[in-house]
């Protein structure tokens, strides 16, 4: 596996019942089982393509009786008696992430713990977790290939626990810890949002909603690569 499936399968907690949404060749589920850090997974993928690269990669590692494959979209095909304890999902955008979530909480889908790797849409990832009562207990900012990945481990608790905007925006355990990593994403990032604002500012129609939103991300950058 690569670094990013290993940051992820470090964040997932011995003897969980998994379950990988858009699991692709389901490389981290075989890992987990392989490793002896869980006994089932479940492994969905909304493609048949995908979900059968998945199907021949378990059925090679021999853990048929050990990971179960289903196809549709989201958590549509995880059910109460999956006892599933912990959602896994990586690689696509926040918005769509959170829609997912949304439709599983509003059917009575309430996992423990959550495990999560927004390609994009991180603070509204965060924002969506701390309205549910979950808490972040882990993150984790690592490059690879040329990208930049945020990971994310989320657990419910009894009260909401609110995050400061900052907080939101980078998230808590990485703004805390501000590793080598992040000081090269934000000094791109800080490239990009001062490009971005001079050109909502040339707009005829200026959005002064989005070119306000621009300004405070560009402050908060600059506070925390410039401190």
């Amino acid at each position: 596996m690569n670094r990013r499936l290993n940051a992820l399968a470090d964040m997932v907690d011995a003897g969980s019942r998994v379950a990988d949404i858009g699991t692709d060749h389901a490389y981290l589920p075989i890992e987990l089982v392989k490793i002896g850090k869980i006994d089932y997974a479940i492994a969905s993928d909304i493609a048949q393509g995908p979900l059968q690269n998945a199907q021949n990669d378990i059925k090679k590692a021999g853990l048929e009786d050990k990971i179960t494959t289903r196809l549709g979209s989201g958590l549509e095909p995880i059910t109460h008696d999956d006892r599933i304890d912990t959602v896994v999902i990586a690689g696509m955008g926040g918005k769509l992430m959170t829609t997912i979530l949304n439709t599983a909480w509003e059917q009575n889908f309430h996992f423990p713990t959550l495990i999560l790797e927004p390609n994009v849409g991180e603070p509204g990832v965060r924002k969506w977790l701390c309205a549910h009562n979950y808490q972040i207990q882990d993150e984790d900012l690592l490059a690879e290939a040329g990208h930049t990945y945020e990971l994310i481990k989320a657990k419910t608790v009894d009260k909401k626990i609110p995050l400061s905007p900052k907080e939101l925006f980078f998230g808590p355990q990485i703004l805390q810890e501000k590793n080598k990593i992040f000081y090269q994403k934000w000094q791109d990032q800080l490239a990009y949002h001062e490009k971005l604002l001079v050109n909502l500012n040339k707009a005829k129609k200026k959005d002064i909603t989005h070119i306000a939103q621009i300004e405070t991300e560009i402050k908060f950058i600059k506070e925390e690569i410039n401190d």
